[in-house]
């Protein structure tokens, strides 16, 4: 065991506090068996590529524990229907995206995108749902919304549960969720994020909830972030830009969009509701900067702006669009110079909490 071994860790058989998220499968297997977790966000995958990929990633980790990430919020359409969510898109927001396509000559996708592949919809979720429970994944996430009958079913089939929540006001409906416990996630976060820095939020949360255990998010790129995190009473940390600019992970991106992360600084990230119609931090480009020039219209609400814009950011990364092209990111992308494997990522966060750690006696 690490001398960072925390009582979650050992409750879910890891040895060291590291919380890795990311949309792809050798990612995160390779966070699980350097000695984390890692968590994969399934959420704009159908439900039998979620069982499909759960069961890969559990053939690459054999008895590790590893997660899955699930976004599942109120006020969704009931039926996977696009063609109902389309009739209600104005027709100027579809002629703002079309000059998109038209001024960066953004050439026809092959098909939905992955915003379009399906509707974010409560049949969705259902199915999506099911799939998880059957699966062996030990630790069922809800990035947003934490349904209560589904935290109830995956802790009755042994699975551990959590909400990531951005703000003191969501303490109450998280812990009435029955969560094991809770990631506060700082406005430094990549995707989805609030307003309030992980310095400010983790400390109000860990005092707003009692016994349940908390995760510090947002902004942690260094083993520096990581002994902060536990100082301010954090029992690990939930990543997910660090893992960006690991091998594995980039080898199923666009060279370009690697090139845009290792170059960004922390300034270069932007909150924008153009993605998905939540507020989402990604790496600044002539997307962002086209959703945010005058005479602009406002983002619709989700999932009316996954609709409209599901297909153009699809064929973005289908074809590489490079002035286009972007991903969701946190301010700790600043940190990111070089490519490095996952394990040697984790190596050093760990080197450098003790480091960080051990140097505080010395001051």
């Amino acid at each position: 065991m690490s001398r960072f071994t925390t009582p979650l860790c050992r409750q879910l058989g890891i040895d060291l506090p590291i919380f890795g998220f990311a949309h792809d499968i050798a990612t995160v297997a390779a966070i699980t068996n350097a000695g984390g977790i890692g968590i994969y966000g399934a959420t704009r995958r159908f439900p039998h590529e979620i069982r499909d990929e759960l069961a890969e990633i559990r053939r690459l980790v054999g008895d590790r524990p590893f997660g899955v990430d699930l976004v599942l919020p109120e006020g969704m359409p009931e039926y996977n229907s696009r063609d109902e969510i389309e009739r209600h898109v104005p027709e100027g927001h579809k002629a703002f995206v079309q000059s998109i396509v038209d001024r960066y000559d953004v050439p026809e996708p092959s098909g939905p995108g992955a915003r379009t592949r399906f509707i974010r919809s409560k049949e969705i979720e259902d199915e999506q749902l099911e799939a998880v429970m059957a699966s062996e994944v030990d630790l069922f996430a809800c990035g947003i919304g934490a349904p209560r009958p589904a935290v109830e079913r995956a802790q009755e089939l042994g699975k551990t549960t959590a909400a990531l929540i951005g703000s003191p006001r969501h303490v109450r409906r998280a812990v009435d969720s029955g969560v094991d416990f809770i990631v506060a996630q700082g406005a430094e976060a990549g995707a989805h994020t609030g307003p309030i820095g992980t310095f400010t939020l983790v400390p109000q949360i860990v005092d707003a909830v009692g016994d349940i255990p908390v995760l510090a998010a947002g902004g942690v790129a260094t083993g520096r972030h990581v002994a902060a995190a536990l100082a301010m009473g954090a029992q690990g940390v939930w990543t997910g830009t660090i893992w960006l600019t690991t091998t594995e992970h980039a080898a199923h991106m666009q060279p370009q969009l690697v090139d845009k992360l290792l170059a960004a600084t922390s300034a270069d990230t932007v909150i924008t509701r153009s993605e998905s119609g939540k507020t989402f931090r990604q790496i600044r480009s002539a997307w962002s900067d086209e959703w945010a020039a005058d005479g602009a219209p406002e983002p619709l609400k989700m999932p009316y702006q996954d609709v409209l814009v599901g297909d153009l950011l699809g064929a973005i990364d289908e074809h590489g669009v490079e002035p286009l092209l972007h991903s969701g990111a946190g301010q700790g992308i600043g940190y990111a110079s070089e490519l490095r494997p996952v394990a040697e990522v984790i190596l050093n966060l760990m080197a450098e909490t003790e480091a960080a750690v051990d140097g505080l006696g010395e001051q």
